[in-house]
């Protein structure tokens, strides 16, 4: 919601130089689906007069600060205009003292926004979270949801860098990075059952079943085929696609041992033999009435 009388806000107005943190700019930046559907949720819930949301990048960066894992966001409350823009900065901290107490490591790592719009204020905004996240810079993801006529929905990553000779926040170029999507064995099935137009959710469990079983036997179909290549020649191998290969097999192969399959399926038959000695003297029990009956 915008902010209003009462609150809390922070107009942003440019700082010195020399707050400024030295920006060592990491090589990549890796998101995970929790951030993701999270600002979406926050586009979702914005009101009919904001044309964008904003919020604060949770995550870790790598022990040599060269790359930045996004783990999770909250939004935050911000107004902009033509002539000015706010931020709920006691907001911001209190919300991040909140999640330390569930998640110590994660920290401050950026911002997000929704859109492709990078203007003076997003300079700002930037400035406000390089103070956050000093001495290392602040990242700022962008996320194109696709609404807007003409634009494809998707996530860029940025870092500022000052420009000109006297470097004020005001006047900064963002400068793009690589970005990955991230996501566990979990968050991807969670994902699959989202589905999309031309891959319909499954309805029934039987239907997943199935369609976990095509899923798998095309995986296999892929690797006999690369295998049977490269054995005939038709294709160089690769040593590191053999070793995981090995490790994949391999580790199934050790589950199957250790009686994870055959303990599933001993405990099926188990069901279906109670079930049948149930029925069988149901039917001995009913015989019985009748023969007593008589």
């Amino acid at each position: 919601m915008p902010l209003g009388p009462s609150s809390s806000a922070v107009h942003l107005q440019p700082l010195p130089s020399s707050s400024a943190p030295a920006n060592r700019p990491p090589s990549s930046v890796t998101i995970h689906p929790a951030a993701l559907f999270s600002i979406l949720d926050h586009y979702l819930r914005r009101t009919d007069t904001q044309e964008r949301v904003i919020g604060t990048l949770l995550g870790l960066r790598s022990e040599n600060d060269d790359s930045v894992d996004v783990r999770g966001s909250f939004a935050v409350l911000h107004s902009e205009t033509d002539e000015q823009v706010a931020v709920d900065m006691e907001y911001h901290r209190a919300m991040y003292e909140l999640n330390q107490r569930i998640s110590p490591k994660e920290v401050i790592v950026g911002w997000y926004s929704t859109g492709s719009n990078l203007n003076t204020y997003s300079a700002l905004i930037q400035n406000f979270y390089s103070q956050e996240t000093a001495p290392y810079p602040a990242i700022h993801i962008a996320l194109n949801t696709g609404t807007v006529a003409g634009e494809q929905p998707g996530v860029k990553a940025y870092i500022s860098s000052p420009v000109g000779v006297y470097p004020k926040a005001e006047n900064a170029v963002f400068v793009p990075i690589p970005v990955d999507l991230r996501f566990n064995d979990a968050e991807r099935s969670g994902i699959r059952l989202l589905g999309t137009p031309s891959d319909p959710v499954p309805t029934t469990d039987l239907s997943l079943l199935e369609s976990t079983l095509e899923s798998v036997l095309a995986m296999l179909d892929r690797v006999l085929a690369y295998v049977q290549a490269v054995v005939a020649g038709d294709k160089p191998g690769d040593a590191a696609i053999g070793r995981y290969l090995m490790d994949a097999f391999g580790a199934g192969t050790e589950e199957l041992e250790k009686g994870g399959f055959a303990s599933s399926l001993q405990d099926t038959l188990m069901m279906s033999y109670l079930a049948n000695l149930v029925r069988a003297q149901a039917e001995v029990s009913a015989r019985l009435a009748l023969v007593t009956a008589q």
